[in-house]
């Protein structure tokens, strides 16, 4: 009889055990992919074209992830004119475009790394290129880190907003 009472409690044992195994696990699961990022807006890259000739760089930017999925657009425009000259204000040259999904994310307070792979035209053009880009939650002022086909861009927020939810 003692030895059925034991068998009896160690099943008992296991079987609530495993039972808050799956629980726990299932909520760290739910956890990891609970990560939501999203932004859009306007930035200078930091230095423009950088030497010889200085020239500002513009880009329109905007991502999303949630549930598992994403995707990222970073348009660069840089002027016709040179610096200096009537219209070097007029950011009206496409110089680069990045466009590709999200494939991970991972976030550690108010910023995110995603990565993915890009279709990039302009400088570093290519298909399936890899890119990360390190995003600070935030409104203008925060930062956008974006390096694609050995291109490291550092983006300063001038519109828009930056939201990281982790």
């Amino acid at each position: 009889m003692k030895k059925r009472a034991l068998i009896l409690a160690l099943v008992i044992t296991l079987l609530v055990g495993s039972g808050l195994y799956w629980v726990v696990s299932a909520q760290a699961k739910s956890t990891a992919s609970a990560h939501s990022v999203s932004g859009a807006g306007t930035s200078l890259i930091e230095g423009g074209t950088g030497a010889p000739s200085f020239h500002p760089v513009e880009t329109t930017f905007a991502f999303h992830w949630s549930n598992g999925q994403g995707h990222f657009e970073c348009l660069a425009l840089t002027p016709s004119a040179p610096p200096g000259a009537a219209g070097s204000g007029n950011f009206d040259t496409n110089v680069m475009y990045v466009t590709g999904p999200i494939t991970s994310v991972s976030v550690e307070g108010t910023t995110a790394v995603f990565k993915g792979t890009a279709s990039v035209t302009g400088l570093g053009a290519g298909s399936n290129v890899p890119f990360e880009a390190t995003a600070v939650g935030g409104g203008p002022g925060t930062t956008l880190l974006l390096v694609v086909s050995g291109l490291t861009f550092k983006e300063i927020v001038l519109e828009g907003q930056i939201t990281v939810k982790g």
